[in-house]
């Protein structure tokens, strides 16, 4: 009975670590999240081989194919890109996590423990860096209408892709909806950059 509670105590600790790091970094899904996934899969785990010893993969399976369903639900759809990648994916493997502390693997549970945080520490590494590419929506409403090439050198950006554009004849200004991809560096300069622009009238970034 002891061994049960520190298997649950362990997975607790160790998805409340990780869930405190995501919700200080402002990710979408916070550590309510990894607790119960993770929990709730040891939970399971145990329930598993104590109800059916010889063989629990049944229900061992029907963890990873569940939580398979919630990661999916993670993911947010855009016109253009699907993002959440990253969040499914830890959802899912936090599950593996929680299964493999309620089996008692807890060298393989710490091994892959250790490996989400390797992964964390290089993604905010390249974070600080400034590289790799990130995507933002943003409109810009302009005073005049704008060629390709011109929108691309307005918003010093890598790569782009127009969802809409509008024109309110009435105002006479011009609305540019896209997806922009661009260096994390570069869009934090693109709020100051379009403020000073003469040929904004407004604009938003989401």
């Amino acid at each position: 009975m002891n061994d049960i509670y520190l298997r649950i105590a362990i997975t607790f600790l160790l998805s409340l670590i990780f869930g405190i790091q995501r919700q200080f970094s402002n990710k979408p899904i916070g550590f309510g999240t990894f607790i119960f996934v993770a929990i709730g899969s040891c939970g399971l785990a145990i329930s598993a081989i104590n109800l059916n010893y010889e063989n629990p993969l049944p229900l061992l399976s029907a963890i990873v194919t569940g939580i398979g369903f919630l990661g999916a639900g993670a993911l947010i759809k855009t016109s253009d890109k699907i993002f959440g990648f990253t969040s499914a994916a830890s959802i899912w493997l936090f599950a593996i996590i929680g299964l493999t502390v309620g089996i008692g693997l807890y060298v393989i549970a710490f091994s892959l423990y250790i490996l989400v945080w390797i992964v964390v520490w290089i993604d905010r590494y390249f974070e600080v860096k400034g590289l790799g590419l990130y995507q933002k929506k943003i409109t810009i409403v302009l005073n005049k209408p704008y060629s390709k090439t011109e929108i691309k050198a307005l918003l010093n950006a890598k790569k782009y892709k127009t969802l809409s554009i509008e024109f309110d004849k009435s105002k006479k200004i011009y609305s540019f909806t896209l997806i922009v991809e661009n260096s994390r560096n570069n869009m934090e300069k693109l709020p100051a950059l379009m403020t000073s622009h003469e040929d904004i009238v407004e604009f938003s970034i989401n």
